[in-house]
């Protein structure tokens, strides 16, 4: 998932904030603490709220912030300054990070049957490039790592996973998960390429020798031209406005070889495909031309 603010899957603000927002426009006061709000949030953490949908993120602010015994802005960004542990329950309390193992299967099915095989028969120099744009705690990367090593055992992969929350990067390097986070795959896969231990699974090594995984913002990051065959980047930039969304495509269009495959969630769309020089091959799935 999911991402998801933090999120290159960037935490992603929580889902419940894209039910939000068509709601009424804050008073000029209240406007403009809260915009002094973000940019001392962004001072803090790097982490950019006024990209994000305002309507949505201003009400999860305001009602967090008020649990926590605090009416004013101000107020708060100054208690925030002050209390490291406070920022963390903060973030984790306006993004979170949905991520889950073969999170939306039908997107695999594609990825697995039609999009993987061609990318491995025609790896440049035998190597397939991808990169999980918003990975979290990297479910999504070593879905893909598995996927890849399924397909064909002597794959080279490179799946590079980056995301804005340094805790996030640092999980997805020890590769645990959850039962939860592994609902959605089979128990054969999982045994396959997973381990037991204690309550949680643990990906093989050969999955992990297939995975990096670096902290990156996508609101800033500016990928190397034709540098993927493919890219991830799913249940993301909903939350985005539209002017940060449709640029972040246009970027990841350019890190991609031409040939090379774009998967979006199924909640998102690619406002101008034909323009990016991106052909619709299945749902959420474009091939770039």
């Amino acid at each position: 998932m999911s991402a998801e603010p933090l999120g290159l899957r960037p935490r992603v603000p929580s889902e419940d904030l894209a039910r939000g927002a068509r709601s009424s426009t804050p008073a000029t006061v209240a406007a403009d603490d809260y915009t002094q709000f973000c940019e001392g949030i962004r001072a803090l953490t790097r982490i950019d709220l006024l990209q994000y949908k305002r309507g949505q993120m201003e009400r999860r602010i305001r009602s967090f912030a008020q649990r926590r015994g605090v009416t004013d802005l101000t107020a708060y960004l100054a208690q925030l300054r002050k209390d490291r542990a406070e920022v963390d329950e903060f973030l984790d309390r306006v993004t979170i990070n949905v991520s889950q193992l073969w999170r939306n299967p039908e997107q695999w099915t594609v990825l697995e049957r039609q999009v993987l095989p061609e990318l491995i028969a025609s790896a440049t120099a035998g190597r397939v490039r991808a990169w999980s744009a918003g990975c979290s705690y990297g479910a999504e990367a070593y879905t893909l790592a598995a996927l890849c090593r399924q397909l064909d055992p002597r794959t080279r992969a490179t799946i590079v996973g980056t995301d804005i929350d340094r805790r996030m990067v640092d999980r997805a390097r020890l590769g645990r998960f959850s039962d939860e986070d592994a609902r959605s795959a089979s128990k054969r896969v999982l045994e396959r390429w997973f381990t037991r231990d204690g309550d949680e699974w643990q990906a093989s090594r050969e999955l992990q020798a297939l995975c990096q995984f670096e902290v990156g913002d996508l609101l800033r990051v500016q990928p190397r031209r034709d540098a993927y065959d493919l890219v991830l980047c799913r249940n993301t930039v909903i939350y985005f406005t539209e002017d940060v969304r449709d640029a972040l495509h246009e970027r990841l269009v350019t890190s991609l070889r031409p040939g090379g495959y774009l998967v979006i969630g199924s909640t998102e769309r690619v406002s101008r495909p034909r323009e990016l020089g991106l052909v619709a091959t299945h749902p959420f799935t474009y091939r770039k031309s």
